[in-house]
C-alpha cells in the first residue's frame, strides 16, 4: 500500500494510534487484550519464541480469539527475561517459561487472576511490582531512543506509524532543509557513538559541501564487549533509524544511504531487511517519497566483525571494498567520505533520537540532560549489579543513581569497586567518584569516556590489573596495524601487563606503562589507537597500589591472577576428603577425618577444592 501524501500517512496514523496508546497506558479500558512478548535476541535465546507459540496454542484451544499475542523488541530488563506484558492493565511478568506462560493464559487471561509468582518483588521488603513503571529499574529512565522498544512489533510498519512514525519525515520534506539542520543543531544532540560531536554541525558541514553526490551512513558496527545498545534498537525499532536516515539525506542533499552492520547480528539484519521492504512498499523510501519529489533509499552492508571498522573512515573504506583502515583527518567525511563524496556518518542511537526531536522540538529534548550534554544516553549495564540490562537515563544522572537505584546495587552484598565506561577505549572510575554526573566532559576529566554506552560494574573480587590486561588484549587483537604506536606500542603494553599478572613484574614496569601510554595517546593515527591505553592509564591512576601488590608482593589482592594464587587448608578442616576427590591432579593429601594439605608444587590452581569444601576450610591468597 503506497502512501502518496501526508494526508494518507496521517489517516493511517490515526487508525493505529489508539491501539499503540492503549499499550502505553495502564487502564482497565475496553477492547482487545494483548500480550506483548519480548522477542529481542536475549529473550529469544531463553525460549521466547516457544512462549509465543505456547500462548497462541492454549488460547486457540480455549476458543479465545479476543486475546492477541504480539512480538515486540527488547524491554531492557535482560536480567529478568523472558519478559511479557499484558495490556491494557500493564501487568508485567518476568522470567517466564513456556510452561508458566500457559499458567498466565489460564489464570490471568481467562480466569482474571494475575499470577503473582511471576511478578517482580523487592528482595528486601517483598513489595510486589505489578506494572513496569513501578519497578526501580525503570523509575529513573527516560526512553527516547528506546521509546518504541517493547511497545511495537518491529516487523509491522503500521504499528510504527501508529507511534507517530514517519510523521517527522513528512514534516521535514515539506520544509526547507536548512530549517531541520538548524533544529537538530539547536537540540544539542551529540553523537552517541563515542565521540560526542554535535550532530547538527556535522549535518551542516555536509550540506555546505558542494558535490554531485552525497551519502548518509548508519554506523551499526557495535563492537564493544558486552554492548548491545544499537543491536536492540535495530531489533526493536528499525524504522526509527530508516526514517532518521531519510531525514538526514534530505537535509544534506543525499539520495543514498548505507547501514553498515556486523554480520554477527542476524536478527537485527533480518528485521532491518523486513523494515526496508515495508518502507519501500509504503512509499516512505525509494523514489519520490510521499510524491514530494525527494528520493532516498538505503542498502545494508555487512561487516566482518573488525572492531576498527567502528571508526568512520575505516568503515567507509570497508564499504568501498578496501581494507578497513583509518586515514589522517582532515579531510573529514562530511567533506570527503564515501567514494570521495561528502558523507554523514551517525551511529544507530544518534539517529534513533532524530524523529522524536523533529516531532517534539529541540526545547523538549533539552528538558532532559544538561546544558553541555542534552538528552538521554542508552547504556548496556552489566557486571556485578543485580539489574543487568539496557537502560536509558538522562545525561547528568550520577553513577551512584545508576548503580544503586537502576542497577539495584551490587550482587551478593559485595562492595562496589569501580565502573568501567566507554568499552575497551574507556577507563575505570573508582568509588570516590560515584556521585559524578554522567556527561561527556566529566567522564573525560576522570580519564574515561562516554563511548557507545558500555557500562561494566565491578566489585571487590575484580582485579584491575586483570581488567586492563583483558581490554589491552582485545585492542591488540583488533588493531588494523596501520600505525606504529598502535601496532607495536599497544603490544608492548600488553606484554608488560601479562608479565605483571604472571608475577614477573619489576617496579620500573609501572613507569614504563605510564610513559608508553602517553606516547600512544599522542601519536596513534585514529581514535582506537589514541584511546586504547585508557584502561591502563585509569587503573594505574586510581589503583596503583594494586599494581604494586602484584609487582612487589607477588600477590593479587582480588585473588584473580592465577599465577599469583596460593591455596591452603586451615585447621577447620574436618577431613571429609571432598577436596581431595575433586582435585584433578592429586595435589591434596590426608586421611579421612584428619587435616588435609595441598602440595603447592603440584597444584594447578583450578579452585575446585575451594568450591567443594563444605566448611570453608580452604583459603585463597
Amino acid at each position: 500500500m503506497r502512501l502518496h501524501n501526508r494526508t494518507q500517512l496521517e489517516a493511517l496514523r490515526s487508525e493505529m494510534h489508539p491501539r499503540i496508546e492503549r499499550r502505553r497506558s495502564q487502564s482497565q479500558g475496553q477492547g482487545t487484550r494483548e500480550v506483548l512478548v519480548c522477542s529481542g535476541t536475549g529473550c529469544r535465546s531463553a525460549l521466547g519464541e516457544q512462549i509465543v507459540e505456547r500462548m497462541q496454542e492454549v488460547l486457540s484451544s480455549l476458543g479465545r480469539d479476543d486475546v492477541l499475542v504480539s512480538r515486540t523488541g527488547c524491554f531492557g530488563f535482560c536480567e529478568k527475561g523472558p519478559i511479557l506484558k499484558v495490556v491494557p492493565e500493564g501487568t508485567f511478568y518476568v522470567q517466564v517459561t513456556p510452561e508458566s506462560a500457559e499458567d498466565i493464559v489460564r489464570e490471568h487471561l481467562v480466569g482474571g487472576c494475575p499470577v503473582e509468582g511471576l511478578m517482580m518483588r523487592d528482595p528486601q521488603s517483598g513489595e510486589l511490582y505489578q506494572v513496569q513503571e513501578e519497578l526501580p529499574f525503570y523509575k529513573n529512565q527516560v526512553r527516547i531512543a528506546l521509546r518504541n522498544c517493547g511497545l511495537i512489533n518491529p516487523e509491522r510498519i503500521e504499528e510504527y506509524i501508529g507511534a507517530d512514525g514517519y510523521t517527522a519525515l513528512a514534516s521535514v520534506i515539506a520544509s526547507p532543509p536548512e530549517d531541520t539542520v538548524a533544529l537538530i543543531r539547536d537540540s544539542g544532540l551529540r553523537g552517541r557513538g563515542g565521540g560526542g560531536f554535535p550532530t547538527g554541525l556535522k549535518w551542516a558541514s555536509a550540506r555546505q559541501s558542494v558535490s554531485d553526490e552525497k551519502y548518509v551512513i548508519c554506523n551499526a558496527d557495535e563492537g564493544d564487549p558486552g554492548a548491545f545498545m544499537d543491536r536492540s534498537i535495530l531489533e526493536g525499532d528499525p524504522h526509527s533509524v530508516l526514517e532518521a536516515m531519510a531525514i538526514a539525506g534530505y537535509c544534506i542533499g543525499a539520495a543514498q544511504g548505507f547501514i553498515y552492520i556486523r554480520a554477527e547480528y542476524p536478527l537485527a539484519i533480518e528485521r532491518l531487511t523486513v523494515a526496508l521492504g515495508e518502507a519501500r512498499e509504503f512509499g516512505l523510501l525509494g523514489a519520490n517519497i510521499l510524491d514530494s519529489g525527494f528520493s532516498f533509499d538505503v542498502d545494508i552492508k555487512l561487516g566482518a566483525g573488525a572492531f576498527v571498522c567502528g571508526e568512520e573512515m575505516a568503515l567507509i573504506h570497508s564499504i568501498e571494498g578496501k581494507r578497513g583502515e583509518p586515514t589522517i583527518k582532515p579531510p573529514f567525511p562530511a567533506q570527503q567520505g564515501l567514494w570521495g563524496k561528502p558523507t554523514v556518518v551517525n551511529n544507530v542511537e544518534t539517529l534513533a533520537n532524530v524523529p522524536a526531536i523533529v516531532v517534539q522540538g529541540p526545547r523538549w529534548f533539552r528538558r532532559f540532560g544538561t546544558e553541555d550534554s542534552p538528552g538521554t544516553k542508552v547504556f548496556a549495564l552489566a557486571g556485578k549489579v543485580n539489574n543487568v540490562g539496557l537502560i536509558e537515563i538522562p545525561l547528568g544522572t550520577t553513577l551512584r543513581d545508576i548503580v544503586e537505584k537502576t542497577g539495584g546495587g551490587i550482587k551478593n552484598g559485595r562492595s562496589f569497586k569501580a565502573v568501567q565506561t566507554g568499552g575497551p577505549s574507556g577507563g575505570c572510575i573508582p568509588a570516590q567518584y560515584l556521585d559524578t554526573p554522567i556527561e561527556y566532559a566529566t567522564l573525560r576529566e576522570l580519564g574515561s569516556m562516554m563511548g557507545s554506552g558500555g557500562m561494566i560494574v565491578m566489585d571487590e573480587d575484580n582485579c584491575m590489573v586483570d581488567l586492563a590486561t583483558f581490554y589491552m588484549d582485545f585492542t591488540v587483537d583488533e588493531s588494523c596495524g596501520k600505525c606504529t604506536p598502535c601496532r607495536i606500542g599497544n603490544k608492548r603494553l600488553l606484554e608488560i601487563l601479562k608479565r605483571i599478572r604472571a608475577g614477573e613484574g619489576v617496579t620500573g614496569d609501572l613507569e614504563d606503562l605510564k610513559k608508553l601510554s602517553a606516547v600512544i595517546k599522542d601519536t596513534a593515527l585514529c581514535g582506537l589507537g589514541q584511546t586504547a591505553p585508557n584502561p591502563v592509564i585509569s587503573t594505574l591512576a586510581y589503583f596503583e597500589d594494586e599494581y604494586l601488590c602484584h609487582v612487589r608482593d607477588k600477590r593479587c589482592p582480588a585473588g584473580v591472577c592465577q599465577s599469583l594464587l596460593t591455596f591452603s587448608i586451615t585447621g577447620s578442616c574436618i577431613g571429609c576428603t571432598r577436596c581431595a576427590r575433586a582435585c584433578p591432579v592429586g595435589a591434596i593429601s590426608g586421611k579421612p577425618k584428619a587435616l588435609h594439605r595441598i602440595d603447592r608444587e603440584t597444584c594447578i590452581k583450578c579452585g575446585l577444592c575451594l568450591s567443594s569444601c563444605p566448611v570453608d576450610a580452604i583459603v585463597k591468597g
